[in-house]
């Protein structure tokens, strides 16, 4: 059944960083459905954005219908989001998208910036060995969350926590092994990991952030280079809202 636009309750929304929220509402439909790597699409109630913006899942609780989103300051529609208060409303259309796949018995979860959120659901639902790797320019959010799930390791572009450098920097660091990698971020960190994958030949569940226009897949706004021939459109592309946003490493050109 596809997603519809329903009016969800804003139950909490606090700043995490200057500039990144942490967000709950009351959704009970998308919470008793969504799954890890999946979105949301939020309205802005200035009648001049006529377009959603996505926001990936970051936590979900069937049992009491909510679900939790992070999100960075980007624009003038996410700044709006910020300012809601408790008990104010707004538009939702979810589940979107596809999700990870649970496999393998030994994973490593890699989230860079924004692409940490839709990984803490993903470290809770997984069984199995977790190592989850974080990457942060310098101030870090979330971390604590996901210890009770696995170890967690931390990178720093500036050399305040953790690893400097980057994901892959930690993992090399900490002589990483994983059967499975599920990773979300920015193009220049998923495309690290997909050559380090292939390398080492470790599967990966790469989830892609990009722009997105409609969210559901029919404007082709947020297409990737594929290798195979998309049956909608009849040429390389994926269209990551759809078809994704998480794709097999090797579906992808990145």
């Amino acid at each position: 059944m596809a997603a519809e636009k329903t009016k969800s309750i804003v139950l909490e929304n606090i700043s995490l960083t200057e500039d990144i929220y942490s967000m709950r509402i009351k959704a009970g439909d998308i919470a008793a459905t969504a799954k890890p790597g999946q979105f949301v699409s939020l309205y802005s109630k200035d009648g001049s954005k006529l377009l959603p913006r996505p926001i990936s899942i970051c936590e979900i609780n069937s049992d009491d219908g909510t679900i939790r989103l992070v999100f960075r300051i980007l624009g003038k529609g996410t700044l709006e989001f910020s300012k809601l208060q408790k008990g104010d409303t707004i538009e939702v259309m979810g589940p979107l998208g596809n999700g990870f796949t649970p496999e393998g018995t030994k994973a490593l979860l890699i989230g860079g910036g924004i692409g940490i959120p839709p990984m803490l659901e993903l470290a809770k639902q997984l069984p199995g060995v977790k190592q989850i790797v974080l990457g942060y320019r310098d101030t870090t959010f979330l971390e604590e969350e996901f210890t009770p799930y696995g170890v967690v390791y931390v990178s720093t572009e500036d050399g305040s926590k953790g690893t400097k450098g980057n994901v892959l920097n930690a993992i090399l660091e900490h002589g990483l092994e994983a059967d499975i990698i599920y990773a979300c971020g920015p193009t220049p960190m998923l495309r690290g990991i997909k050559a380090y994958a292939e390398e080492k030949g470790i599967r990966a569940q790469l989830s892609l952030e990009e722009r997105m226009a409609c969210g559901i897949g029919a404007c082709l706004g947020c297409v990737c280079k594929s290798k195979e021939k998309d049956h909608h459109s009849n040429v390389h592309n994926k269209r990551i809202c759809k078809d994704g946003p998480v794709f097999y490493a090797e579906e992808v050109e990145l």
